[in-house]
């Protein structure tokens, strides 16, 4: 039996979401190139992932309308992220437990029709930023803010998270990150939520899984570990690269490099590593852009490794003000687009996905029951 660890090469679903065609990224056929080049709203690309076209003026009015109309947050989730807030919980592990309370509050959330189920998508895709932003501002004995409903997702955001609106540049980089962040073909955290959308289980469940998945340092939780690599070179008093070596002595896998699926370039870096240039000249913390960039040449020059999508997206996180273990909720909150669009595809697919594995343990063991005076020695 041929083993394909990691599913690594295996094709297990059809999807017209995105895909990875020649070392390009498409969403619904668009290449990401172009989605940047022309600042597209983060909200048309959502629309764009959820229904696969380019919506109408009228299409795009209406969707931004509600979603702004869902991005609130109740007093009995705040009072839930206050109580997160006292006990020593990783980021990543709020977000998932405030995800799954809104399906608790939410009295359809077991309702599975189409409408039901485009109005959890909706509220689960407006309220992330919110709750992000609520956890960030409460754990500093700060006040949440109330999103502004005339304010699109990135900036909204990013006044949520400061209180004061932040200026076009600062907005047009944050659209462009969740833009960059928001779909890549069959990757883990998607493959767990079509995994658990095929058992036919509720929207909540699926994202909720979703980000568990993320979490993990081998996936999006990538990006927090590059920002805390950068700065233990830039306060310890070593060259980057006596840093690099003796990480890679170790056997240390050094984050924020190298790809299952683009072996040349990832598609996104070069967007991530331009806004990096740009926010780090404008804020005055260019030391991070050339580390950085320093850190990348030496990996390909003696390595191999190319920057993945989550090495400059560091950089570019801290350069709007934001701590580096929200990074990746950060990412969440931008893939949650793509996770619901493919919990919707997998749910008219209507096939379970159920894999097999190959059994190496022992075979044919005999049982001897314990004897009935009691338990061996």
């Amino acid at each position: 039996m041929e083993i394909h660890r990691g599913l690594d090469g295996v094709v297990v679903s059809e999807t017209k979401i995105s895909s990875i065609v020649e070392n390009q990224l498409l969403f619904a056929g668009y290449n990401i190139d172009d989605l940047v080049a022309e600042n597209v709203p983060f909200e048309e690309v959502i629309y764009l992932l959820w229904y696969l076209k380019i919506p109408t003026s009228r299409e795009l009015y209406k969707f931004k309308k509600e979603l702004a109309a869902q991005m609130p947050i109740s007093d009995t989730l705040v009072t839930c992220l206050k109580i997160q807030t006292r006990q020593n919980l990783h980021p990543m592990s709020v977000l998932r437990s405030t995800i799954s309370l809104l399906g608790v509050f939410d009295p359809n959330a077991e309702a599975t029709d189409e409408r039901s189920t485009y109005k959890q998508s909706i509220s689960l895709q407006a309220k992330m930023p919110t709750i992000v932003a609520a956890y960030a501002r409460l754990r500093k004995g700060l006040d949440p803010i109330t999103p502004k409903s005339d304010l699109s997702i990135a900036a909204n955001f990013l006044y949520m998270l400061t209180g004061t609106e932040a200026d076009e540049v600062q907005i047009a980089a944050m659209n462009q990150a969740l833009i960059l962040h928001a779909d890549h073909d069959l990757n883990a955290s998607t493959f767990t939520a079509r995994v658990c959308a095929s058992t036919l289980s509720d929207v909540y469940s699926c994202i909720t899984g979703a980000i568990g998945s993320l979490k993990g340092p081998l996936h999006g939780g990538a990006n927090e570990r590059v920002f805390d690599m950068l700065m233990e070179i830039d306060s310890g008093n070593i060259g980057v690269e006596d840093y690099l070596n003796k990480k890679l002595d170790r056997k240390e896998k050094v984050m924020g490099f190298g790809h299952r699926v683009y072996k040349t370039e990832d598609p996104r870096k070069k967007h991530l590593k331009q806004l990096a240039k740009e926010l780090t000249a404008l804020t005055q913390k260019e030391q991070w852009y050339f580390l950085s960039c320093q850190v990348e040449r030496y990996l390909k020059k003696t390595k191999g490794l190319i920057p993945n999508v989550d090495f400059y997206s560091a950089t570019v996180y801290h350069c709007l003000d934001i701590d580096s273990d929200l990074f990746t909720l950060i990412f969440a909150m931008s893939r949650v687009s793509g996770w619901l669009g493919h919990i919707h595809e997998q749910k008219k697919e209507d096939c379970l996905i159920r894999p097999r594995s190959h059994y190496i343990g022992p075979k044919q063991l005999r049982y001897n029951a314990l004897s009935s005076g009691g338990m061996e020695a």
